[in-house]
């Protein structure tokens, strides 16, 4: 059984989240602890509220200050309602939150039904409750469980990171999770020097990243911002703050992790192994569909990138095997984009979706190739379907949205030190 655990500021937003999955019977309410029951015995945001409150009124210190976590059994573990319930009321217990206000939703929006949990993380008296090595604590419980309720045990590794195994599917729900997901598992499973290389290996899950620099109250500021897009390339729904995932995904973690991929390349020799394959099926293939399908034999995939008229300006690896993404620039200049133009002139078609001019340098690189098909590649190659065009990100609303939020944190933050005064009570 695989446990994640989120920290919020929104009470209301987690509580609306999953009014929500009830409301379109894919989630019902399974078990509620020091919560106050509706007379129709229907769900109700208004009556939660009323629960916390009291918690939520002693609290002067917790930011974020909402507990939200989610068990996720193994599909093969076929548990009854009041099996999941005993689940989630051991889990919470053995966490300690046995004693809180907490409620418990099964979810059946995906191919696993799994439950969620949302409580706070302070005591009546407003004391905050340890969170102290709470993932580490996490894993163990889940361990102890999975021994006491008989359920499939998680394999190795997916404790740690729960691997996306297909591209973003804004039909299921949870689009923020399964964003902040795939991110996280692009980040730790892939290995990349820049910008844009981590940015079309995102594209491959329909997520796409953007850099947002600027200056605020004299203070400059960094930041990543990922969105959601269809397979044409356009926008879905509202971009999110890396913030939202974690450090682990943001600007630093980013510019630090370049470095890492860097010395990782050149310890196990990725270029020069890629390198003489790559000549090779360029001798032999006659054609960009031959050259694509050689490469697929050796877990190879490639991305061309095309201007308007259908000329080659870029190209790009991904070795699959050593999970290694690598512009052509980066292997020679025999790999250059001018050698594959050269190369297959005659064999390229002109995309019909004319690209917009490039006036931005944060805007994607287009891909002249609609599908990659890797179905005999490794697992992680098999959940690469379908590298698509990419439009230009249109206008600046991230720096206006980003800028926004740090005006509201800096006026939490005068706030706070007003309260700190010499004298004033708190």
């Amino acid at each position: 059984m695989l446990a994640k655990i989120s920290s919020g500021k929104s009470v209301f937003g987690v509580l609306a989240y999953n009014k929500i999955k009830v409301e379109d019977n894919q989630a019902d309410v399974l078990y509620s602890q020091k919560m106050f029951n509706s007379p129709d015995g229907k769900f109700s945001i208004h009556d939660c509220m009323d629960s916390f409150y009291p918690y939520l009124a002693m609290n002067n210190r917790t930011e974020k200050i909402v507990f939200h976590a989610s068990l996720n059994p193994d599909p093969k573990d076929k548990l009854s309602d009041e099996q999941l319930s005993e689940i989630a009321q051991s889990y919470m217990e053995k966490l300690g939150y046995g004693n809180q206000p907490y409620i418990v939703f099964k979810h059946s929006d995906i191919d696993r039904t799994h439950a969620h949990l949302v409580s706070l993380r302070v005591d009546e008296a407003g004391r905050k409750i340890s969170d102290s090595y709470e993932v580490a604590r996490s894993m163990k419980i889940c361990k102890e469980l999975e021994q006491e309720f008989n359920l499939v045990p998680l394999k190795k590794g997916q404790r740690e990171n729960d691997t996306p195994t297909k591209k973003i599917d804004y039909k299921t729900g949870d689009i923020k999770h399964q964003m902040g997901n795939i991110a996280k598992s692009v980040m730790s499973h892939f290995y990349f020097q820049s910008f844009g290389e981590y940015r079309t290996l995102l594209e491959q899950f329909n997520v796409t990243v953007e850099e947002v620099k600027g200056e605020y109250k004299g203070k400059p500021y960094q930041g990543l911002i990922y969105s959601v897009i269809d397979d044409k390339g356009d926008k879905i729904g509202v971009p999110v703050k890396s913030s939202k995932f974690g450090k682990s995904v943001g600007y630093d973690a980013m510019q630090k992790y370049f470095e890492h991929s860097k010395s990782a390349i050149e310890k196990n020799r990725v270029r020069e192994n890629l390198r003489p394959v790559i000549a090779k099926a360029m001798k032999e293939a006659n054609n960009v569909d031959d050259f694509k399908l050689l490469l697929k034999e050796k877990n190879i995939g490639v991305i061309f990138r095309q201007n308007e008229q259908g000329r080659i300006y870029g190209v790009t690896f991904i070795d699959y095997r050593n999970q290694v993404i690598l512009n052509g620039s980066r292997l020679g200049k025999e790999f250059s984009a001018n050698q594959f133009q050269n190369l297959f002139k005659d064999s390229l078609v002109k995309e019909e979706r004319p690209e917009q001019q490039a006036s931005h340098k944060l805007q994607p690189e287009k891909s002249s190739s609609p599908s990659l098909n890797m179905s005999g590649a490794t697992d992680a190659a098999s959940s690469l379907f379908g590298i698509f065009d990419i439009e230009p990100q249109g206008e600046n609303y991230e720096d206006i949205a980003f800028a926004k939020e740090k005006e509201y944190e800096e006026k939490q933050r005068q706030r706070k030190a007003k309260k700190r005064k010499p004298g004033r009570q708190i």
